[in-house]
């Protein structure tokens, strides 16, 4: 899937949190951003997902413009090419890991248990089947969400600070699982982050500021400087 934001521009009454994005992201292409707390990392996800709006600019998802879709629309799109991974996991307390991280394909109607059990034994997770996320760690609750969030084989995955409550050693665990299974299958990794660990394995990384997105170190770029 290919992702195209054009001038995207959102702002909370008279207050900008960001204007001027503009990005574009090939298949396969993991892109980092960074950028200070409250400058609006997520909510220009939630944007790029359809899922918030925004007052100015477009959003392209593989060619199809979000600001022309319906909100129904919008989540058939979701469901069937994007992935997103949430800092605060958000997996239903009261499945078990296989019944998360099966949920996806069942809303599509094409329930696959071989490629369920396949995601958990590729991110380790493969023991845990049928344990409930209150009996799992930080770092196991973060591996169901990236399982839940690729069973389906999205296009383009979305991922919010998805190692901002792991220690440094699960951390990097996590990133490199979930990294790996972004490139075995050819998917567009868009990562939000405070990590500088966690943008070294990306293809490039930018920095959000309110006046958009500048690659980090490019002289004289708003927001230029190192990873913070």
């Amino acid at each position: 899937m290919t992702l195209r934001v054009d001038n995207l521009a959102k702002h909370y009454g008279a207050s900008a949190v960001f204007s001027g994005v503009n990005l574009q992201a090939a298949r396969g292409e993991f892109v980092a951003i960074v950028g200070e707390s409250g400058v609006g990392k997520s909510t220009l996800l939630n944007c790029m997902a359809g899922l918030d709006s925004w007052d100015g600019g477009t959003v392209y998802l593989d060619g199809v413009n979000l600001n022309a879709q319906s909100d129904d629309a919008r989540a058939l799109l979701r469901r069937s090419k994007v992935g997103f991974v949430f800092q605060a996991f958000h997996v239903l307390p009261h499945l078990d890991v296989t019944q998360n991280v099966a949920l996806p394909l069942l809303l599509l109607g094409t329930p696959d248990a071989r490629r369920v059990q396949d995601m958990l034994d590729a991110l380790a997770i493969g023991a845990l089947a049928r344990r409930l996320p209150q009996q799992l760690s930080g770092g196991q609750l973060q591996r169901v969400a990236i399982a839940r969030a690729l069973v389906h084989r999205p296009a383009l995955l979305l991922a919010d600070e998805p190692t901002g409550n792991l220690d440094p050693q699960t951390a990097s665990l996590v990133m490199q699982a979930l990294v790996a299974q972004c490139r075995n299958h050819g998917t567009t990794l868009i990562l939000v982050t405070h990590s500088g660990t966690a943008t070294l394995a990306a293809d490039r990384v930018l920095r959000l500021s309110t006046q958009g997105l500048a690659p980090i170190g490019e002289p004289g770029a708003p927001g230029a400087g190192p990873v913070s």
